[in-house]
């Protein structure tokens, strides 16, 4: 790290940027931090990602990395102490695999169950519970996704534990069922006690009243 330049563009209430503050502080990687205002994007912010215009952004030695995922390999291939992705070829592609499904299955029905109502709401409810379910599949009886130790798809899904919580309460729907899906419950409390991410978590209750403004604004542009 002697000599090195790592910054990370992200905001607070973004999981995906959270996912990044896992990844260096599993690595321990020291960076700078840049809090982004969304509403107002940073120059810094619209030179390093011009396609997406989004955070997370990592910046390696003037160099900008863009999408969380992408980023969480990056790591990984740039520092290779403490990895986070299996050795293993095969391990590797399931890792990638049901990273992608938690982006492309689980995170758009949590977030339609947010962001709808009525009928439409609950039958997003219904659709990620059955993908999380299908989610914990892949977890079998081990500890965490990545074994006895915190890997690449725990750090993929852990943050569902705690946003997913917060939907329940603001949109009043139920998506992580104790009852069906024992495991993956375990799991979400495992994973955001660890403590090495736990202290990189923001505080439920200002994430809470986050949510719960951006719920309004939605709300209030659909209806």
């Amino acid at each position: 790290m002697s000599g090195e330049s790592v910054k990370l563009l992200g905001y607070w209430a973004s999981p995906f940027a959270l996912r990044v503050k896992w990844a260096l502080k599993l690595k321990e990687i020291e960076y700078q931090y840049v809090e982004e205002d969304l509403p107002n994007k940073s120059p810094l912010l619209l030179r390093y990602n011009p396609v997406h215009k989004r955070v997370p952004v990592l910046v390696h030695d003037g160099k900008p990395v863009a999408e969380s995922l992408i980023i969480l390999e990056y790591i990984d291939e740039t520092w290779k102490h403490n990895p986070i992705l299996p050795q293993d070829p095969y391990e590797r592609a399931q890792a990638r695999f049901w990273a992608g499904f938690i982006d492309e299955k689980c995170v758009p029905a949590i977030m339609s169950a947010f962001t709808n109502q009525g009928e439409e709401k609950e039958k997003a409810a219904k659709e990620a519970r059955e993908n999380l379910k299908t989610l914990e599949s892949a977890l079998g009886g081990k500890d965490f996704f990545g074994g006895e130790t915190v890997g690449f798809v725990d750090i993929a899904a852990g943050w569902i534990g705690l946003w997913a919580r917060n939907v329940e309460e603001i949109a009043e729907v139920n998506l992580i069922d104790a009852e069906t899906m024992p495991l993956l419950n375990a799991w979400f409390g495992r994973v955001l006690e660890a403590p090495v991410l736990k202290e990189c978590v923001p505080p439920r209750d200002k994430l809470l009243e986050h949510n719960r403004g951006f719920h309004k604004i939605l709300t209030a542009a659909s209806s």
